[in-house]
């Protein structure tokens, strides 16, 4: 059974693990908390599509205010469970970990959770896995890569993507072990033999194979265990930060979609009043606006299932330590149902509306667009060289300048060198996406 001692460890990559400083202002877990704040993928945030393309009258949430808010939810949830875990475990408290502490190590990998998603939301994850399946110059690719690495290209996952910015060099993060095993709601590679569908944490992967020493050291330094050869158990706190996200955006997504004009605020009230039960007092939303009604009822529908979520975490806690747990929280709590009746009803009336799905056509096209021009100048300049043209040549001074573009040839794996070109167009903000898009399709020209 894993020990909360070694899975709140506070060690990180090169690093030797530090005592905890109670005169020290910032607990190592505030630290990641801020490194993400001030880190350029998270800033790259504010234009990445949540659901909708940003209206000019009305806000609606980006990845980036979305990720704020599954941080503060994440925030309560793990303070909430910490005060559980501190007086079931006093041992925890002579080591100096306090409730604070497990709440700012969900909260710093709630903020973190969509950090690896590509422009243009869920479609874009979807158009870059396409590219390589289906797209010429996306499958020329797959003769010169190995099995497992093939997996990883043909099923983009911005959870695994994450994971790989998060333990970057590149970005400087280094975020501790307990926030990065906090973080990976899916603990596998991409290629495994055969998915358990009874265990939730198997539903997706949670790192590319070329990550699987830095995902293994970590697991060795926290006690994880495996399940299997391929899959390891989640860090229980994980489960509190799936719980955040499901939480916020069941809520927000509807809020959303109500201040769009695509759900009435009628029907709105009633997907929400199974979840507030008795509290729901109809007499509160006279004499205010609409948009005052439903930020009052999303207040109190996020501290209802905030505290349902914490009271299935006591219960299940040994549970997830032994293995033997494997659900979405949400899933079991009293308002489950209420839940998967939003859930039901945000598909019909919002996520499949006109104007999500002509965002996603869009996105299909930007990003086909930009992985065709850019990997068939790399194929030809090392794998085809007779075919390297002057217009190669100058797409690929589009690239970024740290780019790695010595080294390969015929006899190269180029799996590195597709990571790093996946890196670049999933990295783009939707705005840049675009842009550059027009620029080297001849649609529009810089200064015309």
């Amino acid at each position: 059974m894993m020990k909360w001692e070694k899975l709140l460890a506070n060690g990180r990559f090169g690093e030797t693990p530090r005592s905890p400083n109670l005169e020290s202002s910032r607990t190592e877990f505030e630290i990641d908390y801020d490194r993400i704040i001030f880190s350029a993928p998270f800033r790259n945030l504010q234009d990445k599509t949540q659901v909708f393309p940003l209206p000019e009258q009305a806000f609606v949430h980006t990845r980036l205010t979305h990720s704020l808010e599954v941080s503060s939810v994440g925030r309560s949830l793990g303070k909430s469970a910490g005060e559980f875990l501190i007086e079931k475990y006093p041992t925890l408290e002579k080591l100096g970990i306090s409730s604070s502490a497990i709440g700012s190590i969900v909260a710093a990998a709630a903020l973190t959770h969509d950090i690896g998603n590509p422009p243009f939301g869920h479609a874009g994850e979807e158009a870059i896995s396409d590219f390589f399946r289906f797209h010429v110059y996306g499958k020329v690719w797959e003769k010169h890569v190995r099995v497992d690495q093939w997996s990883d290209l043909v099923n983009f996952e911005g959870n695994a993507q994450g994971f790989r910015m998060l333990v970057s060099k590149q970005f400087g993060l280094n975020l501790t072990y307990a926030t990065l095993a906090a973080f990976t709601k899916y603990p596998r590679p991409s290629l495994i033999p055969q998915r358990d569908i009874a265990r939730k944490s198997q539903k997706k992967f949670g790192f590319f194979i070329n990550q699987l020493i830095d995902f293994e050291l970590m697991t060795d330094a926290l006690g994880i265990e495996k399940t299997s050869a391929e899959c390891w158990v989640r860090h229980p706190l994980a489960f509190l930060v799936e719980a955040a996200d499901d939480i916020c955006y069941n809520i927000i997504d509807l809020e959303d979609g109500c201040t769009m004009g695509l759900i009435s605020f009628e029907e709105t009230v009633s997907l929400l009043k199974p979840i507030l039960g008795d509290r729901f007092d109809k007499e509160k939303l006279k004499d205010r606006t609409q948009a005052q009604n439903l930020g009052i009822l999303r207040a109190m529908a996020i501290g209802q299932l905030i505290r349902e979520s914490v009271e299935v975490f006591v219960h299940y806690e040994e549970g997830m330590r032994k293995g033997n747990f494997d659900k979405g929280l949400t899933d079991i709590i009293p308002s489950a149902k209420a839940l998967a009746a939003i859930s039901t009803a945000s598909v019909k009336s919002i996520y499949r509306s006109k104007v999500v799905l002509e965002k996603e056509a869009a996105g299909f096209q930007v990003l086909e667009g930009l992985l065709s021009v850019f990997s068939q100048a790399l194929y030809h300049q090392f794998y085809s060289p007779e075919l390297f043209s002057g217009q190669d040549k100058s797409i690929l001074r589009l690239l970024p300048e740290d780019f790695p573009l010595k080294g390969w040839g015929a006899e190269v794996n180029p799996y590195p060198l597709l990571r790093n070109l996946v890196d670049f167009i999933s990295g783009m903000t939707d705005k840049y996406a675009l842009n550059l898009y027009r620029r080297v399709k001849g649609i529009s020209f810089p200064g015309i």
